[in-house]
């Protein structure tokens, strides 16, 4: 019985962090195809439509019984999610590192656990306490990240060598390399940087709304499998209408062999589209947006590392103090969700808070008792053993 109330506990954690090391893997394959002429547009078409295809045969066999009607306020939802997600988000995303630069593009996502947390106290569906311990954590976590993040950007210094990085006699080349593309950077226009910047920083706002509002509707839809089916099927006709749009002067860009291409949008749309948007919902609905978007910094660490690795890439030393930084301040997030988890809202049992970051929105009751959304019912939805008892 103890076993088991600890691997509940430990599964989120788990979920997040291989769903990371997926994105990760994600950013390498989607780099290599970019440099090969593929259109992020295209991407975005076909990384979808896999994971439609991977995800309605599930949806349909494990979730018959459990998918609740489909109404036109839960339809509404599903939208608004398509439109957070598969359209904007992935497409801002990808213009974003296009204009500026894939590394810096990587380095400032990571705001998204602070933009989350920021959106999750203006709905009130994030409690703030200020003389808490755990809430102090929450502010300086969010704070860290945000330091990092601009660290990465704003600092680069020497390349760190890893043992598995070119060799020593390399780095003069590099570096002088970098200082040219440096300078190349500096004679772009300023006018698509600042639209790149504007592009990335929109895909984060895009996201962190994505998962308030998934999270929302997981109260009303709980089927997770059946949601993520139906995200990523309209948004493959949603995007689909934006990159023919956007392509129309070129179709040859549909086009795609047996290579890394045909690789990448299998990969995406199975692990990042199909798999990720489940996983996400699962966590979400226990643990709440913030506690999801707290895993993000990981992947950039995981990309520094497989870049190095597979890409050959130079790791700086702005980059390697951010990461730290941008760590620190993750435990620190992770800690006082954790602790918001646990106990109430003020760093006590039964104080309150315990599961603040579900949205406040009047959920259906029964003689009291406020139904959780997985097939439990608690007679106080701030009861910690009433969330714990959710299936993964």
């Amino acid at each position: 019985m103890g076993a088991g109330k600890v691997l509940n506990e430990v599964k989120p954690y788990l979920y997040m962090v291989l769903l990371m090391v997926g994105f990760s893997g994600m950013y390498i394959v989607s780099v290599a195809s970019l440099r090969r002429g593929m259109s992020h547009f295209v991407i975005v078409v076909y990384r979808n439509f896999v994971a439609t295809v991977l995800m309605t045969p599930f949806a349909l066999i494990f979730e018959r019984g459990v998918r609740p009607k489909m109404t036109p306020k839960i339809f509404l939802k599903v939208m608004g999610l398509v439109l957070l997600e598969p359209v904007l988000d992935q497409n801002m995303n990808y213009l974003g590192a296009k204009l500026t630069s894939a590394g810096f593009a990587s380095a400032l996502v990571n705001i998204l656990p602070a933009v989350t947390f920021i959106m999750a106290l203006l709905l009130r569906m994030e409690k703030l306490r200020l003389r808490s311990l755990h809430s102090q954590a929450k502010i300086f976590g969010t704070v860290c990240t945000v330091a990092g993040a601009v660290l990465m950007v704003l600092y680069h210094g020497p390349v760190v060598p890893f043992p598995w990085s070119p060799s020593a006699h390399h780095h003069a080349g590099a570096a002088a390399g970098a200082a040219g593309a440096a300078a190349a950077a500096a004679s772009q226009s300023g006018a698509a940087w600042l639209n790149g910047v504007a592009m990335v920083i929109g895909s984060c706002v895009c996201w962190a709304g994505f998962f308030i509002l998934q999270s929302n509707t997981l109260q009303s839809y709980p089927a997770e499998i059946s949601l993520a089916a139906l995200i990523c099927g309209i948004g493959t006709v949603a995007s689909g209408a934006v990159a023919l749009v956007a392509e129309r002067r070129d179709m040859s860009v549909w086009v795609i062999g047996f290579d890394t291409r045909l690789f990448t949008v299998v990969y995406s749309g199975i692990v990042c589209s199909g798999v990720a948007f489940y996983v996400q919902g699962i966590v979400t609905r226990v643990r709440g947006p913030v506690f999801v978007t707290a895993f993000q910094p990981l992947c950039m660490i995981f990309t520094t590392i497989m870049g190095s690795t597979i890409l050959k890439e130079e790791t700086t030393m702005g980059s390697v103090i951010g990461a730290a930084i941008i760590v620190v301040g993750l435990y620190a997030l992770i800690w006082g969700k954790s602790k918001d988890h646990i106990g109430g809202g003020d760093g006590k049992p039964g104080a309150g808070g315990a599961v603040t970051e579900l949205p406040l929105t009047s959920p259906p009751a029964t003689n009291g008792k406020h139904a959780l959304g997985c097939g439990h019912v608690a007679a106080d939805v701030e009861t910690p053993a009433a969330v714990t008892k959710c299936a993964y």
